[in-house]
């Protein structure tokens, strides 16, 4: 027995990796933009997801690209339906009533 000092690390130690889905945190803040986006994505919709996946994929190709988290294919993310390059259209045009203009408008 070692009292006082730590055991020997060489007796009965084995290294084993992460488990899967387990990765590095970003302690210099590389991909910090596009997590700040998400999560304020993720408020803006009440935590609902799916309008921030465009998002979500950002943010894990990023990791990828800095070595934060081991590159896989899009299908086993999940995300491999999702396009980066356009985003969901989360505004919805605002229809006047029939019959009614809008202020400062007029009618002819």
């Amino acid at each position: 027995m070692s009292f006082g000092r730590p055991p020997s690390i060489n007796v009965g130690f084995k290294v084993t990796p992460p488990d899967r889905g387990s990765f590095p945190l970003d302690h210099y803040g590389e991909c910090s933009e596009k997590m700040k986006m998400y999560m304020a994505c993720l408020k803006e919709n009440g935590s609902t997801s799916t309008p921030c996946r465009h998002l979500s994929k950002d943010y894990l190709d990023c990791r990828m690209d800095k070595g934060l988290m081991e590159r896989d294919e899009w299908k086993n993310l999940g995300l491999s339906n999702v396009d980066t390059k356009t985003k969901p259209s989360s505004e919805k045009p605002e229809a006047a009533p029939s019959g009614h203009n809008p202020p400062n408008q007029k009618q002819s």
